[in-house]
């Protein structure tokens, strides 16, 4: 799709999408703090609920699993950004979601930080066996902590893991409580004052090691909203194109950031290690074509050979809905 013919006949499609059977449906978005993104600027001035005609609640929370909990509650309808691996732990319990997005590529932005007074690195990382290990547990920094170690040849049994949210996990690791520490945003920021990381995002890429976040909501809302998700999404499609033009970045960044629970300086470090992917490359074989339903099986795979997922669905790509992005395309 030519983007500018898109961005102009948006409106058009928003004002038709935002009357009639859903204009009083109220909707609930679950987002993260110190997790700067292009959406937080239309959140903010108030873009989604004028283009979609319905006033939009947006309610922060810390982890993914707790995402899923207000979805499976009925609290909230759609999360941006939610991680791989909380949404298949939700999925795989029976919750009926559906994936119809890629919120953000982050292969710098979510890592591991091995504390400097051990002095370890990429050619010593056996000396982390029977360290202890901040991360929040069942989220998209586990899988690659697991994933990193698994890598490296270290065995995770003799490492104790403490199950902490990033921004808990800085504070342990700036006081030497913990020896390495998993997280994401202004948390892993943090983190990187007091450690270094023992691959960068590009390595870690090389290694099979992907980080995104997805836009999620229920199989429910996808069906009887269809039009009011649609209009969401095609919201959301333009705050990213805004972002990627670089040419509303000074309005944008300020906002962004004090949304977002940072300052500017920290919050344009975080996402400027984002990458946004246009609604036409999130329907390429990438990602929802095929390449999110082929990590998601791998990572829900991973997870119960591990122990910590009881059950896995045989595959996850019927868990994925493209009809959303294609209506903005189209």
């Amino acid at each position: 799709m030519n983007r500018a013919f898109g961005l102009a006949t948006f409106s058009a499609f928003a004002l038709a999408t935002a009357s009639g059977a859903f204009a009083q449906t109220p909707l609930t978005v679950a987002y993260f703090l110190e997790w700067p993104m292009p959406f937080q600027y239309g959140k903010v001035e108030g873009i989604y609920d004028e283009k979609l005609g319905v006033p939009v609640n947006w309610v922060a929370f810390d982890t993914g699993t707790a995402m899923s909990a207000a979805m499976a509650a009925g609290d909230v309808q759609i999360a941006l950004s939610q991680g791989v691996p909380p949404f298949i732990s939700a999925a795989s319990a029976g919750q009926d979601l559906r994936v119809v997005g890629v919120a953000a590529s982050y292969p710098e932005n979510e890592n591991c930080v091995v504390a400097a007074r051990l002095e370890i690195d990429k050619d010593s990382v056996s000396e982390l066996e029977g360290t202890r290990v901040a991360l929040p547990v069942g989220s998209g920094a586990h899988y690659g902590f697991l994933q990193q170690m698994q890598y490296f040849g270290v065995d995770t049994g003799t490492m104790t893991i403490v199950d902490m949210a990033p921004a808990e996990g800085a504070v342990a690791f700036e006081q030497g409580d913990v020896d390495m520490a998993c997280g994401w945003g202004g948390g892993l920021t943090r983190m990187k004052e007091h450690g270094n990381v023992l691959l960068s995002g590009a390595e870690k890429e090389q290694i099979g090691v992907l980080s995104s976040d997805l836009i999620t909501t229920t199989s429910e809302f996808a069906i009887d909203q269809a039009e009011l998700l649609a209009s969401f999404m095609a919201v959301t499609e333009e705050m990213n194109a805004m972002w990627i033009a670089g040419d509303h970045r000074d309005v944008m960044l300020p906002v962004i950031a004090k949304d977002a629970g940072m300052d500017e300086g920290n919050a344009a470090a975080v996402i400027d290690n984002f990458q946004f992917p246009t609604a036409e490359e999130q329907l390429s074989e990438t990602w929802l074509g095929g390449g999110v339903a082929t990590y998601l099986d791998g990572v829900a795979q991973l997870f119960h050979e591990l122990g910590r997922l009881p059950t896995v669905l045989p595959t996850y790509a019927g868990l994925i809905d493209p009809q959303p992005l294609q209506e903005v395309v189209q």
